[in-house]
């Protein structure tokens, strides 16, 4: 076994591998960009070396700068996590020809299963079956159109050299092809500097299951069973479980043995994921699963088939590599109970779940269950990479326990100022249908409406609590603080006492106002519908419910089942908006790159037409037209822009 690994990754996937590596002896180092200096990734290696700027071409995806840390660290292997270098065969052949040890596939099998179109022929000609779709090399708009057409609608167009559901996109009418496709093609050239493209048909009713697979240079491959990573948003994979629901042992049969079909038609060793497109309109058959594409590296949801099987995966990547043969024979891997992981995700749900960044001045995980995060509190979440902050996993007998014990998790999130979408999870895993296992990947378009956020009566008392207990801390006196008799207490929030001994109490909690009475008993406040709430260092309990809360400046933060929400003294609400405000200004609201403007200045607009789109954090955002106008100024394509900046503006109508 080899002493020493450089992980060529960031943040969670690096400080997973480098737990592994610890317990096992093996020395560590890290790899950081300027944005990363006091990442917690960095402070947790052995040893790091800072690899350029920001900017991920510039650091993280230069193979011969991060060659250059392994040598003069003294690094023997390397192990590239997931994204950036990971699929990359020059990357892993440059890693051979310098005498280090690369920890995934040969390079061969990173190409042969690299480019969708290139895999699906390979699966075509081992038997394996695949899509229906077009993936030739003719790339011209005309053929792609066509192709489209004979396929029939809904498609779905998608890089060529992709992954994580960058450069794919839907297309339901003939009409809007020739948009799709253009955005699929930059988002495509962005993030993976091929903007080529293969067309597949779109299953109205798909399920993605995919197999985790694993083999070694002793001619040994075996599966480590399955995983449904159905629940997504924008073909990005929100919540994965193992085993998938509604799964037979005879299904299950058929689609392992495709992976295993699949794996060896590629010699593959190492860890490895096949993925599985399937029919679920009316369950899973085994005619009814087509592979879908091959991930030649570690899966982020690979901690749910860890859960399930008893095995550490990095451990076996580690001892793999290094030419032993694997720990299990295919007899001896075993399912065991339930498990389910949840991507935490540093954006905002409530405004179309545009990415959030900034420092994480307060920051909590729920405690007893598995989370792997690379960040910390007092921390950054930056423009420049993936929004993903951490996972949060569990496992229990049932599957029923694990939706529960996750949903419950999910609502322990505390995060500020930074938005999650901790919220949004805990009502995804609440949901009746998600419960009930029927999900499909339009699962969350279709229930749209019912996952938004509900207002919690007790969670409004608890506010009102909060309040009435930080101006009872300045009150001087019993008597009436607006009475001209009175003295004049310092009132951070506007409070009556009366009388009466009830406290009157109103403020605004997220822009809207609210108000109420509470009165003193001897464990805290009562309201008027009879819960009694008592604060504590950093929770108020309202009935027999718990909420935890940050003080900030001018007010407090509420955590209310995942969600964040900011009470301070009340004053005229603001209009918040997606950016775009009354006069029509479109800001942006994050930084990025303009890479695309539909219209130009004179052009007239309806409302919620795209207007510019903005590239940030490797996906694309559409700001949209508030209202029916003639646009009056647009950005130019290839500008960076800082966060608020006016990217266009449009003029009403009337």
């Amino acid at each position: 076994m080899f002493k020493s690994v450089l992980v060529a990754n960031r943040g969670e996937i690096a400080c997973r591998v480098f737990r592994t590596a610890k317990r096992m002896g093996i020395r560590t180092v890290a790899v950081y960009s300027e944005a990363d200096v006091r990442a917690l990734h960095v402070r947790e290696a052995d040893e790091a070396v800072l690899i350029g700027p920001a900017a991920a071409r510039e650091s993280y995806l230069d193979g011969a700068k991060v060659l250059a840390a392994a040598r003069a660290t003294g690094a023997e292997a390397i192990h590239p996590g997931y994204g950036f270098l990971s699929e990359n065969a020059e990357f892993a052949e440059a890693v051979a020809a310098a005498g280090l040890i690369w920890i995934g596939p040969d390079p061969a099998s990173i190409r042969a299963m690299g480019l969708k179109d290139a895999a699906k022929a390979l699966m075509i000609e081992a038997g394996v079956p695949v899509t229906p779709g077009y993936q030739g090399a003719d790339q011209s708009e005309e053929t792609l159109t066509a192709e489209a057409a004979r396929i029939g609608y809904p498609v779905l167009i998608k890089a060529v050299a992709g992954g994580g559901g960058k450069g794919m996109k839907r297309v339901d009418d003939p009409s809007d092809f020739a948009a799709g496709l253009a955005s699929a093609r930059r988002e495509a050239a962005a993030a993976f500097g091929d903007d080529r493209v293969l067309i597949e048909r779109y299953i109205t009713r798909p399920r993605h299951i995919e197999v985790q697979v694993f083999g070694d240079r002793h001619g040994d491959v075996v599966h480590l069973y399955e995983r449904d990573c159905s629940l997504q948003r924008r073909h990005q994979k929100v919540i994965e479980e193992a085993p998938a629901p509604g799964m037979s042992e005879a299904v299950r049969a058929a689609v392992t043995g495709a992976a295993i079909k699949a794996a060896k038609a590629v010699n593959y060793v190492g860890a490895g994921t096949i993925e599985f497109i399937a029919d679920a309109s009316d369950g899973l058959k085994a005619d009814g699963i087509w592979f879908m594409e091959m991930n030649t590296r570690l899966q982020v949801e690979h901690p749910v088939t860890e859960s399930v099987t008893g095995v550490d995966l990095v451990e076996w990547q580690f001892r793999v590599a290094a030419g032993e043969p694997l720990p299990l024979k295919q007899d001896d891997i075993k399912l065991n109970g339930w498990a389910m992981e949840a991507r935490l995700y540093a954006e905002d749900p409530a405004n179309g779940f545009l990415p959030s960044i900034g420092r994480l001045e307060h920051f909590v995980m729920p405690e007893g269950i598995r989370v792997d995060t690379g960040v910390e509190q007092g921390g950054e979440v930056s423009q420049f990479y993936d929004p993903m902050i951490a996972k949060l996993i569990v496992h229990e007998d049932t599957r029923e326990a694990a939706a529960a014990r996750l949903a419950v998790a999910a609502g322990e999130v505390e995060v500020w100022p930074v938005k999650t979408n901790a919220g949004f999870l805990k009502r995804c895993l609440d949901h009746l249908r998600f419960v009930a296992g029927d999900v499909d990947t339009g699962f969350i378009a279709a229930e749209e409406a019912a996952l938004q956020p509900v207002e919690s009566a007790e969670a409004t008392l608890a506010a009102l609590t909060l309040i009435a207990e930080a101006a009872a801390e300045t009150v001087e006196t019993r008597a009436d603080p607006f009475s001209p008799w009175g003295g004049q207490p310092r009132l951070s929030y506007g409070v009556r006492l009366n009388a009466s001994a009830r406290t009157t109490v109103w403020a605004q909690i997220d822009g809207q106002g609210v108000s109420g009475d509470v009165a003193p008993v001897e464990t805290g406040w009562r309201g008027a519908s009879g819960l009694t709430a008592q604060v504590g260092f950093d929770q108020v309990q309202a009935g027999d419910r718990l909420f935890g809360y940050q003080p900030v400046e001018d007010g407090f933060v509420l955590f209310i089942d995942g969600e964040a929400r900011r009470v301070t003294p009340y004053r005229a609400a603001t209009v918040g908006g997606t950016g775009a405000v009354s006069d029509g200004s479109l800001r942006a609201p994050m930084p990025g790159k303009i890479v695309a403007t539909p219209v130009k200045a004179g052009d007239a607009v309806t409302k919620g037409q795209p207007v510019v789109v903005l590239e940030a954090m490797k996906m694309e955002h559409a700001l949209t037209a508030p209202f029916d106008g003639v646009v009056e100024s647009v950005a130019t394509v290839g500008d960076q822009v800082v966060e608020a900046a006016v990217l266009a503006v449009v003029k009403a109508a009337d």
